[in-house]
């Protein structure tokens, strides 16, 4: 089967290949042996290689890729980034006393690493002075190289709330206050919403289990949005609090520290993903190289096992969780990024099928853009990654990415350096 095309777009056929997606959860064994035919930025044809040849050849002019064996899947999401982070501690600060343009090219550069490290789209979940609609806006453009981007804008908090120390949030107060601020966020072009519902890990003045919005306050953030076609998304620790969300129609969470059975069991009910993030209480190395104090330090790997505990709870109960690393998802971590070790930490509790599906199709589908990413099908658009070892096998085989496609453009391949560095 092919997908429509016209005789100027640029063509490409992929060969010596295997070919799996998240597909696999439901029992959809890998192509082996596989070809995939790239026509323009869409996917015109997979399966087996003579047959896609035979179609993409006939079609005209052609370039061939020989991936030399690779396993190709979809680029990886991660859905809890912020490409401005700006942690307590040396290194933040520096990020905070960045002027606009310094600002601009620091997240661009960060763009670029995450595209070239396999995760072709991003949910953005604060991000300072509204920079992100700027830098998706030059993506899009082809102006600077980076994965698709999907944005809160600024994260709502109420006065004083988690992350009120920096213009990455917005700070508002009363359902009126609320209702204001997800419009503002929407007026400047945000996807989803982003709320701060409890305290956190990074706020000096709080703890984990504070509770940060009164009912009148969540109510009026998810109506509004919902109300706009926006899902909301909340920073969320303690299980009371985030039970309460679930109720009144909560899309996601992130984190979830605190997590119960009940609480969980609500969410898969409810339909309401998990975003764990699994890495930001198991990060000592990062927090060091950031120049971390140590009173977060210390409330972090103190979260620790507890945090874990949670995310059992909710795999227990049916909950859709989805990948996010909280840290940049490019940044080199553990002998490899934080995305593929945040994805590593979700296999070891459920399989590298699922893990996969957690990584590409689910996070995908919560977007609501499955009709164009998510799996390696006929007209969906060319986001693919390729590595050498079997991703179905270890998801540690994506440490070892070695080609990246997004949107039919191949943005890295190792056998050429110039092309991607």
């Amino acid at each position: 089967m092919s997908a429509a095309y016209s005789p100027e777009q640029p063509s490409t056929l992929l060969g010596n290949c295997t070919v799996l997606d998240a597909r696999v959860v439901d029992g959809m064994a890998p192509v082996t042996g596989a070809g995939v035919w790239v026509r323009g930025d869409r996917i015109a044809a997979v399966g087996p290689y003579a047959e896609v040849a035979e179609q993409a050849r006939a079609a005209g002019r052609l370039t061939e890729v020989d991936l030399d064996g690779a396993y190709v899947t979809p680029g990886l999401v991660n859905m809890h980034t912020h490409f401005s982070l700006s942690l307590p501690g040396s290194a933040g600060e520096g990020v905070k006393g960045m002027g606009a343009y310094d600002l601009a090219h620091y997240m661009a550069d960060g763009a670029r690493r995450t595209l070239h490290s396999g995760v072709t789209t991003v949910r953005c979940v604060a991000e300072k002075d509204h920079a992100d609609f700027a830098l998706r806006r030059a993506i899009n453009a082809g102006r600077v190289p980076g994965p698709r981007i999907y944005t809160a804008g600024r994260a709502l908090v109420c006065t004083g709330g988690h992350g009120h120390e920096s213009n990455d949030t917005l700070e508002c107060d009363g359902p009126v206050g609320f209702r204001h601020g997800v419009r503002s966020q929407i007026k400047a072009g945000a996807d989803l919403i982003k709320v701060m519902i409890s305290g956190g890990i990074a706020g000096e003045h709080e703890s984990i289990h504070t509770p940060q919005l009164f009912a009148d306050e969540m109510t009026a953030v998810i109506e509004t949005a919902h109300a706009w076609g926006r899902k909301v998304t909340a920073h969320a620790g303690p299980a009371d609090v985030i039970g309460a969300a679930v109720e009144l129609g909560l899309d996601c969470v992130e984190h979830g520290y605190q997590l119960t059975p009940q609480v969980a069991a609500r969410m898969a009910e409810r339909g309401t993903a998990l975003v764990p993030t699994l890495l930001v209480t198991r990060c000592k190395e990062f927090f060091d190289e950031l120049g971390v104090p140590e009173w977060m330090q210390c409330r972090s790997l103190g979260a620790g096992p507890r945090h874990l505990e949670s995310f059992d709870m909710a795999i227990a109960a049916g909950v859709e969780v989805l990948l996010g690393s909280d840290m940049p998802p490019f940044w080199e971590f553990e002998g490899t990024t934080a995305s593929i070790r945040e994805l590593e930490y979700m296999s070891e509790r459920i399989g590298a099928a699922r893990a996969i599906h957690a990584g590409t199709l689910g996070p995908i589908r919560w977007l609501g853009a499955e009709s164009d990413l998510g799996t390696v099908e006929v007209g969906k658009l060319a986001d693919l990654i390729a590595t050498d070892a079997d991703p179905l096998a270890d998801t540690s085989a994506f440490r070892d990415v070695r080609w990246v496609m997004k949107g039919g453009q191949i943005a890295r391949d190792d056998r050429n350096q110039e092309e991607t560095r």
